[in-house]
């Protein structure tokens, strides 16, 4: 099987969109409430990616990924500088997602190796991400690929799906990219 990594356009919108609900709905069933999960709206997703699509790509050193298999759709990333206020200037995973038919397959690791990548010629040394507590499968993954937790927490509730989500908790994990 071979994976295909490229740079995400706008005309993508609808098959990250799907990429995410698909994913959470499965990766995060159990963790996060099962009416939250129910709400992820795949027209609505897709209508807020399009519509926000340039201004979420202003900064030259935010890039998304789209991995291919056989000319479909299997996962996406999301990178760029980081969001967080005491993080200085880091670079950040926003999102790395496999379609659940594609777990284990190398998706994911094509993605993040894609997105490492990104991230050294954007100039960032290290990046962190966040992920959410409970979620062994990804915690497993960022582990095999050198991401380790550096003790940080935090609770997020923003909306997710046009529903006020149930307090996600999440765990950060950092990467030096200087050892890649």
């Amino acid at each position: 099987m071979t994976v295909v990594v490229r740079t995400a356009t706008g005309a993508d919108a609808r098959a990250i969109a799907t990429v995410r609900i698909e994913t959470w709905r499965v990766a995060y069933a159990g963790l996060i409430a099962q009416e939250v999960l129910d709400g992820l709206d795949l027209e609505r997703e897709t209508e807020r990616r399009a519509l926000h699509w340039d201004e979420n790509h202003a900064d030259p050193r935010t890039r998304e990924f789209v991995a291919e298999v056989g000319g479909e759709l299997a996962g996406w990333a999301a990178v760029g500088p980081s969001r967080d206020p005491d993080a200085g200037d880091t670079g950040e995973v926003y999102a790395l997602y496999a379609l659940p038919r594609h777990w284990s397959t190398g998706v994911g690791h094509a993605l993040m190796v894609a997105s490492e990548r990104f991230l050294i010629r954007s100039g960032f040394h290290s990046a962190h991400l966040w992920y959410l507590e409970g979620n062994e499968r990804a915690a497993s993954f960022y582990e095999r690929h050198g991401w380790i937790e550096d003790g940080a927490a935090k609770v997020d509730d923003r909306i997710v799906g046009g529903r006020q989500a149930h307090a996600l908790h999440e765990r950060r994990r950092v990467r030096d990219l200087g050892d890649r």
